[in-house]
């Protein structure tokens, strides 16, 4: 099996403007193509913007709705598969901070909400997602999804570990002063559930939130692979699952647990 080449889209968009958003990520499928990328991921919100108040129930579509199908063209465009953060409007109108993932043929092929909210903003804001774990396969490698606050939860990565995802796409809108997050537990969770964690944030001010970059490629090893800066940036990193089958075999932390006495 061959790397997948993965292209982490640091950047906090248009605040409120879902057609520019759009425009971004048409540029940086674009550029993340022409670098030999097969995914790319976009941050927490980026369709709409994460500190935007109101206009989340405002903006906020159906999973299939208007804007995956213009992403849905932009895949297929550049051939390779988009990953987005979105506010998901649910069938009784509920709210979802959402990812969803579109393939390079323009195939919609997973769907993940939220599953732990953070603070009041969230809170007020969104309803919590119940399912724990939503995975699809992409390049011969299972992928799994959880959203920012949700990676801070070792239970939720574990729970993929064991359902055997091999990288894990976490759109995330870290803030200040919580950066060790980025720099510290996201390398630790890597390592000790043995999978690759594509951790990809917003940057500067919005509203009362100051988001920190710092996104990175996590290895099974601990070690980014690649890590951004403070800025606006498109990260490139490749996702290889032959180091990755190596280390799971090196550290056999899923095979020697003891779960009877948890």
């Amino acid at each position: 099996m061959t790397p997948l080449r993965t292209a982490l889209l640091q950047s906090s968009g248009e605040l409120s403007d879902v057609e520019r958003n759009i425009e971004i990520l048409d540029d940086a499928a674009r550029r993340a193509a022409d670098a030999g990328a097969g995914l790319l991921i976009a941050p927490e919100m980026f369709l709409t913007g994460y500190a935007i108040g109101d206009d989340i129930h405002r903006l906020a579509e159906p999973a299939d709705g208007p804007s995956a199908l213009r992403l849905a063209e932009v895949a297929l465009a550049h051939g390779v598969a988009l990953a987005y953060g979105y506010p998901e409007r649910g069938a009784g109108g509920e709210t979802y901070n959402a990812v969803r993932l579109i393939g390079p043929d323009g195939q919609r092929l997973a769907n993940y909400r939220k599953t732990h909210l953070f603070g009041g903003f969230e809170r007020k804001y969104f309803t919590p997602g119940d399912t724990p774990v939503v995975q699809a396969e992409l390049h011969g490698l299972k992928l799994g999804f959880l959203i920012c606050y949700d990676v801070e939860f070792p239970e939720n990565v574990r729970a993929h570990a064991l359902a055997g995802t091999d990288l894990l796409v976490v759109p995330t809108a870290q803030m200040h002063p919580f950066e060790f997050v980025a720099e510290s537990l996201v390398p630790t969770r890597a390592w000790e559930s043995q999978l690759y964690v594509a951790y990809v944030n917003r940057h500067g001010a919005e509203g009362d939130f100051e988001f920190v970059g710092l996104s990175c490629l996590a290895g099974p090893d601990g070690i980014a692979r690649a890590r951004a800066g403070r800025g606006e940036e498109l990260l490139l990193a490749d996702a290889d699952p032959e180091p990755l089958w190596a280390s799971r075999a090196a550290n056999p932390y899923l095979a020697d647990r003891r779960p009877e006495l948890y």
